[in-house]
């Protein structure tokens, strides 16, 4: 059983994960833009590949300092924010245009209308897609990070962070993309493929550029809270709430 205790942080980190998030999947996932790099070409990304994978910091952050229990507490927390905010972005989108207005305020509530449903308007595949694919992965980061942070005995936690990541990122991938797009008018399974690995690339190596970030963080916090959490007896059900 693990000891109950309060932290001066946690609660902090909770919020902060859960904004990007929400920011990451709202604000990011319609905008698609590129960059020319060398010996390639012009590379096209979605720009919410840019800060998606801060999610995985905090979750690394969470697990190495505060254990997978607390963690997977902040996941479920991060997963009905989203559930929130698709349901909200959703009715809000389609909420009918009032009718009985002048003929050119109609016509700019008609393109102001345009515009709400190209930003907020996600298809219900890419709701499921992005929850599903959230989901699966914050619990494999986290997971994989606990047990190689015991069979390590606590060494090395750039093997930890960019292990869980690769790993986390993996199962992400395989289940967004398909879902998504699979099939979806525009996109060619070469081009599915593509985007996938690409993008999936991308993530992995936000962390590894964040690794001394996350370095000072984790020894920032562990000794503000005074916490090292080990997952020796930690249940790992993904369903319970415990911690």
């Amino acid at each position: 059983m693990q000891e109950k205790r309060t932290y001066k942080y946690y609660d902090l980190i909770m919020a902060a994960f859960v904004a990007v998030l929400l920011c990451s999947n709202l604000i990011g996932v319609q905008k698609v833009s590129s960059v020319n790099l060398p010996f390639y070409g012009e590379y096209i990304y979605g720009a919410g590949v840019l800060f998606f994978p801060i999610s995985y910091l905090f979750g690394d952050i969470l697990t190495e300092v505060y254990g997978y229990a607390r963690s997977r507490k902040v996941i479920w927390a991060g997963f009905g924010a989203l559930i929130f905010a698709s349901l909200m972005a959703l009715v809000v989108t389609y909420l009918p245009l009032p009718v009985n207005v002048p003929p050119e305020q109609l016509q700019g509530n008609l393109e102001k209308q345009r515009a709400i449903e190209m930003i907020f308007g996600q298809t219900s595949r890419i709701v499921l897609a992005s929850l599903t694919a959230f989901w699966l992965g914050e619990f494999v980061n986290s997971f994989v990070l606990a047990k190689i942070k015991i069979w390590m005995s606590g060494r090395f936690l750039f093997v930890r962070t960019i292990a869980s990541t690769i790993a986390g990122e993996i199962a992400d991938s395989l289940i967004f993309y398909p879902i998504a797009f699979y099939g979806a008018p525009g996109w060619t399974n070469e081009q599915l493929i593509s985007v996938m690995i690409g993008n999936y690339f991308i993530k992995v190596l936000w962390e590894v550029v964040a690794t001394p970030l996350t370095y000072l963080i984790v020894g920032f916090l562990k000794k503000a809270e005074h916490e090292d959490f080990y997952d020796k007896e930690t249940d790992f059900n993904p369903f319970s709430l415990e911690t």
